[in-house]
């Protein structure tokens, strides 16, 4: 899988680096000084526990019967042979030179000691890192017998998290520079790593080639080839076993990358009984690197020979771990002067999140949220869901509707989470808002939806000519017909019309006859063009006119920029609601108003109010509905007026009434709001699906009428912040800043900054629901 990852800051780690190869040497360990260095520049605390000489090829094994014995490594110049060896330590309280703990032992001993016998007054250990090898260990017949993944084994068997790492290099000259490059690289993925650790991972097993601007090459997720050794023995007879151990080694490793004979071309055909012999490890790295020619592409050894570093993810019984994942593992690039973190040894969370509002007004403010409320090492910024490590790893998307990850959010639901519900038609549709509030009134007769909702009508309609079949079971519309019959305009009751999935103000009407209601829709169908006489008009054209004839909207082409519009197949749906008349209007502002509230729903169900409210205010002074057909007067819709200004946009706070009546009406949305989601749950469940690991703001208005009553207007899934206008844009970022604290925050385990400033409190908890679902 492609990881691309922005930059991002480590936390300081304690780390034990062990190796195979034992203490610096230009002969035998020339890395581990570079790398441990490297670790230390980056802010970590390293402590350090070698094998006192060479111990490759030794796996994960232990010296039954033996006392192992530490001395006391002082390492001097890097890249150079002049660290000191010391039978004791340093007294304490020195202010000498850093000290390392040599042992007469294996890689996996100088875990168990480092981990448990030393360095206890650094704190606990984060990570072990054995190596780096002075060789690759790619492929089964290497890293089965290597003493560096052993040393990772047994960190890892200690449940410890551990890293097996290893340096192939194509020539004995060892670069400084290129050395530097690869602990470079190193760095970058120990961090990333520990704090991407996949949850099925024990250990994993890092092969970095030697080779200039290694840090430039790709990176690869692998699995490790399953090779064998070829027929014939991997010792070799000799005379006698008093050459010297780290020279034979040396040797060894000159026949990395070369042909070493085969041990068996010569043969004793003398039919003696056994012969006194002696025996020298002398693998043959040509099986090795002829299994991984006849292999093809993909393994490690492969990805190594090609110049690519190899990622391998592993359990602790050689088998690869589930969470093992193929492609190119991108690293963030790394600015190590601004390297900050938590305290030592403190494992912080981390998610990924792609924000992509799709709207330049809320965007920003998002952003802004996310950086003041939460710690800038605890979340990665990028822009594509591809750019994951693992498609486990934590993930936050927050976007438009139509791009979100709904099929990647159900596969990782404890790990990933959207900014919206998959289904929730119950509460954004308007038909269906009303089945859901009349369904629940049906059943809870008490419920404060019976007194702060109001009845609905709503039918399907083509065609003007059918309007008396649409309305034949609108019985509360015939009746209210009926009742007007014969009363003069200001005696009516007064209906508004909508259509059921459009949005802006569109196609709003008002009424209060069935003459009248017959009219809207005969005016909107001689509008319409004559679909003969715009067969040759493009279909975008066609589509847009045709809105524009039937809502009596002007609808924008596509490429002047708003997407206000609403299509041909959403006007069959609408619906009739009562006028709320006369609505509260403030002493000094005759212009009618709503309240936008915005609300909050997250998991299975938290059900959040937005204090800080708005008063969205008509463009013209309120006169009655019998008054004026002029709907600039009586629709609040911000959207319809030319821009947000001269008071069209209000905090409701700041109303000029008494505090008691503004807490009264809050008092009224709060318990509106919290039982028409709960009406929605648990009364209309196929038509909205609460899921665990999903958010959604949406905009919920009410209407006030003169004797105080909060009236549910309608719910807005992704509504228009930017109607709130510049003045209010703190309300929107506090808003944003409310999800991070009640939602992004405790889904991610991330423990938000800079508790007690403005905002806190001001989302009210104002129902939480247990639906039974797990």
């Amino acid at each position: 899988m492609d990881s691309n990852l922005s930059s991002t800051v480590a936390a300081k780690m304690h780390i034990l680096v062990v190796n195979d190869d034992g203490p610096p040497s230009q002969q035998s360990s020339p890395y581990v000084h570079s790398l441990v260095k490297t670790l230390q520049d980056a802010g970590h605390v390293v402590s350090v526990c070698l094998p006192h000489t060479q111990r490759s090829w030794i796996g994960k094994a232990h010296m039954i019967g033996q006392t192992l014995k530490p001395t006391y490594f002082r390492p001097g110049t890097l890249h150079k042979d002049d660290g000191t060896t010391h039978p004791r330590p340093l007294p304490p309280g020195s202010e000498e030179q850093e000290e390392w703990v040599l042992v007469d032992g294996t890689p996996a001993s100088c875990v168990q000691i480092g981990l448990y016998h030393y360095f206890q007054d650094r704190g606990p250990i984060d990570l072990v890192v054995s190596g780096p090898n002075y060789g690759r260990n790619s492929t089964a017949v290497f890293g089965l017998s290597s003493g560096t993944v052993g040393g990772a084994l047994e960190a890892a068997v200690c449940k410890r998290k551990a890293i097996a790492l290893s340096y192939a290099f194509l020539s004995r000259n060892h670069d400084p520079e290129i050395i530097a490059g690869a602990s470079a690289l190193s760095l970058q993925l120990i961090e990333y790593l520990y704090k991407n650790w996949a949850d099925d991972v024990d250990l994993y097993t890092i092969n970095v080639p030697l080779i200039e601007q290694v840090e430039t090459k790709k990176v690869m997720w692998t699995k490790m080839l399953q090779n064998y050794w070829g027929p014939g023995s991997c010792f070799e007879e000799v005379e006698d076993d008093s050459s010297d151990v780290e020279a034979e080694e040396e040797k060894i490793r000159k026949g990395e990358g070369g042909e070493q004979p085969d041990s068996d071309s010569k043969r004793d055909d003398d039919k003696r009984r056994h012969g006194h012999k002696h025996f020298k490890w002398a693998p043959r790295f040509t099986d090795v690197y002829k299994s991984v020619e006849e292999a093809g592409p993909g393994n490690d050894g492969w990805i190594v020979k090609e110049g690519y570093t190899s990622v391998t993810p592993l359990k602790a019984n050689f088998q690869h771990a589930a969470a093992a994942i193929e492609g190119e593992l991108k690293l963030p690039s790394r600015n190590v002067s601004s390297l900050k973190g938590p305290s030592l040894c403190e494992k912080s969370p981390h998610m990924y999140a792609l924000i992509d509002y799709e709207d330049a007004y809320v965007q920003p403010l998002i952003l802004e949220a996310f950086k003041k409320r939460l710690p800038a090492s605890s979340y990665t910024l990028i822009t594509s869901i591809n750019d994951l490590p693992s498609p486990s790893t934590p993930f936050l998307q927050i976007g438009a509707y139509e791009s979100l990850p709904f099929e990647h959010m159900m596969a990782y639901p404890q790990t990933s989470m959207v900014n919206a519900y998959i289904i929730r038609k119950a509460l954004i549709r308007k038909h269906y808002l009303s089945a859901t509030a009349y369904n629940w009134i049906a059943k809870n007769p008490t419920s404060i939806l019976a007194t702060n909702t109001k009845p609905s009508c709503d039918f399907e309609l083509d065609y003007a000519e059918f309007l008396d079949d649409a309305l034949v079971e609108a019985w509360e519309l015939q009746a209210s017909f009926q009742k007007n019959e014969g009363k003069e305009p200001e005696e009516r009751e007064w209906w508004i019309l909508k259509p059921g999935m459009s949005d802006r103000g569109q196609g709003i009407r008002l009424f209060s006859t069935e003459e009248e209601l017959q009219s809207i829709f005969e005016e909107w169908e001689a509008d319409a063009p004559d679909s003969e006489d715009d067969q040759d008009e493009e279909d975008e054209e066609d589509e847009n006119e045709s809105a524009e004839a039937i809502t009596g909207t002007s609808v924008p082409k596509k490429d002047e920029g708003e997407d206000n519009y609403i299509v041909t197949s959403h006007l069959r749906h609408f619906i009739a609601q009562p006028y709320i008349h006369p609505p509260l209007l403030l002493p000094h502002n005759q212009h009618k108003f709503h309240i936008r509230t915005y609300v909050l729903a997250s998991a299975f169900l938290r059900i959040h109010v937005y204090r800080p409210m708005l008063a969205l205010f008509a463009s013209s002074p309120y006169v009655p509905p019998h008054l004026s057909s002029d709907l600039s007067a009586h629709l609040t819709n911000t959207c319809l007026q030319p821009t947000v200004s001269n008071g069209s946009v209000q905090a409701f706070w700041d109303l000029p009434l008494e505090k008691e009546k503004l807490e009264g009406i809050f008092g009224q949305i709060y318990e509106v709001t919290g039982e028409v989601f709960e009406a929605a749950a648990r009364g209309m469940m196929v038509h909205f699906q609460t899921m665990p690991n999903a958010f959604e703001v949406f905009g919920v208005d009410f209407l006030v009428d003169e004797a105080g009553t909060a009236w549910l207007l309608e719910v807005n899934a992704f509504p228009d912040f930017r109607q709130t206008g510049e003045e209010l844009r703190g309300l929107v970022r506090g808003l944003w800043e409310g999800v991070v604290e009640e939602v992004v925050g405790k889904f991610f385990g991330i423990k938000t900054k800079d508790e007690g400033v403005k905002g806190d409190g001001e989302m009210v908890l104002v129902r939480e629901l247990d639906l039974g679902r797990r």
